[in-house]
């Protein structure tokens, strides 16, 4: 491959043309990956601030047949004696803690609703489980459907073996786990108590981005400027000057 352009010549080896098109190829995907992430996330963001425009009465509903993120309201009774803590739950500012996770018993008789009632701060050692007491009486509760936590990476079970008593410390468990530790079948998706609800702990809800959209169109720039790169070094270093006796025609 070579092309003539006035007094330069364009001339790189195959290895090369290969070379740049593999690197010029990996850094368009991943730019391209990044954008498509960032789209994800403002969609889920978007979501997230749709759903609590408009309040669904829960009641004789199932929360798998409503939207994530959708704010809700359903009447129930707390069982105070079979709570659950997430552990390794840090607070909006990353002070250690668990998340408070109470069934409800929904009153419409459609089972069971996991409440996350807020973030409490991890007590003096970890024998020392915070004060987590509520009322049982029936009671209106509101918050935004949501799953459960979930792990970049999950090792080991949820419940240390033989763990026992109330309330049960779990870590990252799945819904099966919580099945499981309370024995009955449970919501698919928790509910986030509302902020102005009674009986709740720190509740700065947020959607789960990790990282928002603008992290990942700063990382699709930084890719997209690697493969620039690539395409400015591969005809500069590929581009030289013909000399005089070289332009001349040898016939």
């Amino acid at each position: 491959m070579s092309l003539r352009i006035g007094n330069r010549l364009f001339a790189p080896p195959g290895w090369g043309v290969a070379l740049a098109a593999l690197g010029l190829a990996a850094f368009v995907t991943l730019g391209s990956w990044q954008l498509g992430r960032a789209s994800e996330k403002q969609a889920l963001a978007d979501t997230f601030a749709a759903g609590g425009r408009q309040t669904v009465d829960a009641t004789g509903l199932r929360f798998h047949e409503l939207a994530r993120y959708q704010h809700v309201r359903l009447r129930g009774s707390y069982d105070a004696g079979r709570q659950l803590l997430l552990d390794n739950m840090p607070s909006a500012t990353g002070r250690p803690g668990y998340r408070v996770l109470t069934p409800l018993e929904r009153a419409d008789g459609r089972g069971w609703v996991l409440v996350d009632r807020g973030w409490v701060p991890l007590g003096a050692t970890r024998a020392a489980l915070p004060e987590v007491a509520v009322g049982s009486e029936d009671r209106e509760v509101s918050g935004i459907l949501d799953v459960l936590p979930v792990p970049g990476l999950r090792v080991g079970p949820a419940a240390s073996p033989g763990e026992a008593g109330w309330p049960r410390v779990l870590l990252f468990p799945t819904e099966a786990d919580v099945e499981s530790v309370l024995d009955t079948d449970v919501e698919s998706r928790i509910l986030l108590l509302d902020a102005g609800q009674p009986d709740g702990f720190e509740r700065r809800w947020r959607p789960a981005l990790g990282f928002g959209p603008e992290r990942h169109l700063g990382y699709a720039l930084q890719w997209f400027a690697f493969a620039l790169l690539t395409v400015v070094l591969f005809i500069a270093l590929n581009l030289r000057r013909v000399g005089a006796d070289q332009e001349s025609d040898p016939s």
